[in-house]
């Protein structure tokens, strides 16, 4: 994990005037919303923030679970991390207990702050304000002045700014005052509370600079969710509005989608003006919610141009030469991360040659809903995948609408489709259509630009390489035409596996297949991502249970339940890769196979599909290119 302040520097000296930005979410109440939050995670992620942060709740009332969404984060997220830290009900052994777990987990930024009371925006005018804990600390700045007496250097501390003047301070050249108290205790940069008039931030930032303040100052945005909550939250902070700003919302305020748009449309005018007047980076308080923020970063045109990867790197030291992984986590990246976190080494180079560790996987590192799930999880999980599914076919559906994005999540994929799956699409849907279950893939693609903005990853000048891969559900009976589709060509290996554990395969269980790879200038060619054989008996295990997740959204004893508890314990989980990624043709193969089959077990020949959009995936990329 690297220091913020560290981070910055290198980003303006290889990006100089390109603003980044950076995400700020809060400890949510249940373990429900925590998960939801970690899957969130998934999803912002691949936006690249500097950095996100997570809030210290009112006295300290989220300490642990604060702490456990930064370790988490930081270690299973790729994301690196600032904790708020508040004095706010504090002594001084808990706030060093907190800092210690930091460091010890390889945290090293940290947003030092006052902090408000428990209830304070409930408790209204009848607030008593903030009481100073017995052996704690009055004032942020004495929260930094410890930190940096403790700790050193270690940390990289941010602190807050209030470009319209903090609540409490009765004139603003006090409140600059004790900003550069702030400052000068050994803060690193400053993160404004949120406004949207621009004027107050820029005159704020020229004040700053004025009394010899040059560490960076990053406002605070906050989009506009709703109409109720704008006018609520400006009025609680006292937030100046700018002339049209309510107009524009006044005249859409019925409509809460209308409102949202007229919102992100502020925020992007707002970002623009900033950047256009040398602000070098932003920070969205998202309020744990990511379609308005991702939406304004693409629109200010702030996602990256390409990846170092295929998959996210994490920001933990210890992981940072890992280059290599088995492809079965490419919708869970999390859970991989978890199940190798005890790995003291990880494959760097060649996956085959990481040696007896491929078979050292941890327990499965997600939250099962299968033993008691709360109501509302279970009502959503039942809009996604169906109130009373009664056959195969019925689920067969569910598969093919998150293809389509008609669903937004299934247990093996947290995230939307990726972008390059818009290539076979139309082959994925007909899969399911014809009994597959889909939950992974990817076309083959050959010799794409590294800068292709759907299939490129490393550095620019090189050119990628993909296997067209298949990972799905099946029963037997499928299987066994499949099998028999794959024997009459050389160019295909498959593994399957039930849940009781009966394997089939014509695969060598002591090698790996690259299925990505790039060649780059001046350097050896990288393989990241692999299929073998230990990591698919790890993740049949995983991928089994998460059907849990699924059946446990019905009641005991129904048709439904027992429809998707059959499914789990009949059909394989089945991957194919095909090595000719020069002109295969793997889905459009495994299409007519599974039709094959239907006819033998239906009697009646179908006839062969006429839909000119159902290509080969080359075609299709071949077309992009």
């Amino acid at each position: 994990m690297s220091k913020i302040n560290e981070k910055i520097k290198i980003w303006q000296k290889e990006k100089p005037g390109v603003p980044w930005f950076s995400f700020e979410y809060f400890p949510p109440k249940t373990d429900q919303g925590v998960q939801n939050l970690y899957e969130r995670f998934d999803r912002m992620a691949p936006l690249d923030p500097m950095w996100i942060d997570v809030t210290w709740g009112a006295g300290g009332t989220t300490a642990d679970k604060t702490l456990e969404i930064c370790i988490h984060a930081l270690k299973y997220h790729g994301l690196n991390v600032m904790m708020h830290l508040t004095c706010t009900n504090m002594p001084k052994e808990k706030l060093k207990e907190a800092l210690d777990i930091c460091k010890e987990n390889g945290i090293c930024n940290i947003l030092a702050l006052r902090g408000d009371p428990p209830g304070h925006l409930e408790a209204g005018a009848a607030s008593q304000g903030f009481k100073q804990c017995e052996g704690g600390f009055a004032y942020a700045t004495d929260l930094v002045k410890y930190i940096r007496q403790e700790f050193g250097d270690y940390f990289c501390i941010a602190v807050a700014g209030y470009p319209e003047g903090h609540l409490e301070c009765t004139c603003f050249d006090d409140d600059m005052k004790h900003l550069k108290e702030k400052v000068d205790a050994g803060a690193d940069l400053i993160v404004t509370q949120l406004f949207y008039d621009n004027p107050s931030f820029l005159g704020y930032v020229e004040r700053c600079k004025a009394m010899g303040i040059t560490i960076p100052i990053l406002p605070g945005i906050m989009p506009i969710q709703s109409y109720a909550g704008f006018n609520k939250m400006t009025t609680l902070c006292q937030t100046k509005v700018p002339p049209g700003m309510l107009e524009r919302l006044d005249a859409v305020k019925e409509d809460a989608e209308k409102v949202k748009d007229v919102g992100v449309q502020i925020a992007i005018e707002q970002c623009k003006d900033l950047m256009q007047n040398g602000t070098p980076g932003l920070h969205f308080y998202t309020l744990n919610l990511e379609s308005s923020v991702m939406r304004i970063v693409e629109g200010l045109g702030l996602t990256p141009d390409s990846r170092d990867l295929p998959w996210k790197q994490s920001a933990d030291q210890k992981r940072k030469v890992e280059d290599v992984r088995p492809i079965f986590w490419a919708n869970r990246p999390g859970s991989y991360v978890r199940r190798t976190s005890t790995w003291n080494d990880f494959p760097n180079g060649r996956f085959g040659e990481f040696g007896s560790l491929r078979c050292a996987y941890g327990d499965f590192g997600f939250v099962s809903f299968a033993k008691d799930p709360a109501d509302k999880a279970a009502e959503t999980r039942r809009k996604m995948w169906g109130e009373c599914p009664t056959t195969p076919s019925d689920v067969c559906k569910v598969f093919a609408s998150f293809i389509k994005n008609d669903v937004q999540k299934l247990p093996w994929c947290t995230d939307a489709p990726a972008k390059e799956t818009n290539f076979i699409a139309k082959q994925l849907i007909r899969l399911n259509e014809l009994g597959l279950m889909t939950i992974n893939s990817q076309p083959r693609v050959n010799a794409a630009l590294s800068t292709d903005p759907l299939v490129g990853w490393g550095p620019a000048g090189g050119f990628v390489y993909q296997k067209a891969y298949l990972e799905f559900f099946c029963t037997k009976e499928m299987l066994d035409k499949i099998k028999e589709g794959i024997g009459k060509t050389s160019t295909c290996s498959y593994m399957a596996v039930n849940k009781k554990g009966r394997k089939m395969g014509n695969v060598n269980s002591s090698c790996a297949n690259a299925v990505t790879w790039g060649v780059f200038p001046s350097a050896e060619i990288r393989q990241p991502t692999v299929v073998d054989f230990n990591s698919f008996m790890a993740w049949k295990d995983e991928a089994f249970s998460l059907w849990g997740e699924w059946s446990s959204i019905y009641a005991e004893g129904t048709e439904s339940r027992k429809l998707i508890e059959s499914v789990s314990d009949t059909y394989y989980l089945v991957n194919i890769v095909d090595d000719n990624f020069v002109s295969g043709d793997l889905l459009n193969n495994v299409i007519g196979w599974a039709s094959a089959s239907l006819e033998s077990m239906s009697g009646v020949a179908r006839k062969p599909s006429k839909d000119p959009t159902c290509v080969p995936e080359y075609s299709r990329v071949a077309c992009h290119h």
